[in-house]
């Protein structure tokens, strides 16, 4: 795919996402201090407001000048301050390397831009392919990291089959620290997807699936007989491709597509399903900012 930073993200369009800051619907605490303000009060270093003091109180947070005015004892209240862990999954199997532009090429902009948001937020970022010998930015953060971001997406290459099963499983076990976990992927895994989104759920993360496809595969401008290749493992089909036929596929598609949709909806995860044809600007600022990845 070669890609280069400024066909991930353009300046323009990376100065819109710096007015965004990634979220998560579930509450995370870090399991270190970090730049990352809570609502929750806490103990840290912005005063929030005050209290009245109730026995049991850490006596240390006692302000003394306000007793000293008004005879009554006030507790200084903090906000707490947290990081937030964010993990984009990417599938960069053979079937993701389908179209113009490739599904692959598409999901890098897209990752692209939750992590520029993200590590301009002091999130931190970690990126990694799902395949057997998966590859790994961060986890890192700050701003300082983008180019190095930019440099490790756009020499993301198609290659292998789509096995989802034991790449989540090996990232699940590997990232124990809960936060919010984007998938990016067709989900064309011959050995299904339930599997594999399972092992997040034992971790308590906060998944976001984001299902690509091309728009050849949603309507495909096929006719006659035709012999298919699987370009994963190679199998071949023989069909002779009607109107009938495309009716079916698609029924089929959407049943694939709706199954999906409703096992995130039971699990607790957010679901969107897109076309490379969405334009990009779209999908990041109106798509995932109404799914709640973004405020």
């Amino acid at each position: 795919m070669a890609t280069n930073a400024p066909a991930l993200l353009d300046p323009e369009f990376m100065t819109r996402l710096e007015q965004l800051s990634t979220v998560s619907r579930k509450i995370f605490r870090g399991r270190l201090k970090g730049e990352r303000r809570s609502k929750k009060k806490g103990m840290s270093v912005e005063f929030a407001d005050y209290r009245d003091y109730s026995q049991g109180d850490d006596p240390r947070f006692l302000d003394w000048n306000v007793y000293g005015r008004l005879d009554r004892l006030f507790l200084k209240q903090f906000l707490e301050e947290e990081d937030l862990f964010v993990y984009i999954l990417i599938d960069p199997s053979e079937s993701m390397g389908f179209g113009s532009p490739t599904k692959l090429g598409y999901a890098a902009r897209v990752a692209a831009a939750i992590a520029y948001i993200s590590l301009a937020n002091l999130d931190r970022v970690t990126i990694s392919t799902l395949g057997p010998n998966p590859l790994q930015f961060g986890p890192t953060r700050g701003k300082r990291q983008v180019w190095r971001m930019f440099d490790f997406l756009g020499r993301l290459e198609p290659a292998g089959g789509t096995d989802l099963a034991p790449a989540c499983k090996h990232f699940a076990l590997k990232h124990r620290t809960k936060g919010v976990v984007v998938i990016l992927s067709d989900f064309l895994d011959k050995g299904g997807y339930q599997t594999a989104l399972r092992y997040f759920l034992q971790h308590q993360m906060d998944v976001f699936v984001l299902q690509l496809f091309a728009p050849e595969e949603v309507e495909p401008p096929l006719a006659g007989d035709l012999k298919l290749l699987d370009v994963e493992d190679s199998d071949i089909a023989e069909v002779s491709v009607s109107p009938a036929l495309l009716k079916i596929y698609q029924r089929n598609l959407g049943a694939f597509t709706g199954g999906l949709r409703d096992f995130c909806v039971k699990s607790g995860f957010a679901y969107l399903s897109a076309t490379t044809a969405v334009p990009f600007d779209q999908l990041i600022l109106n798509s995932l900012r109404r799914a709640g990845l973004f405020q």
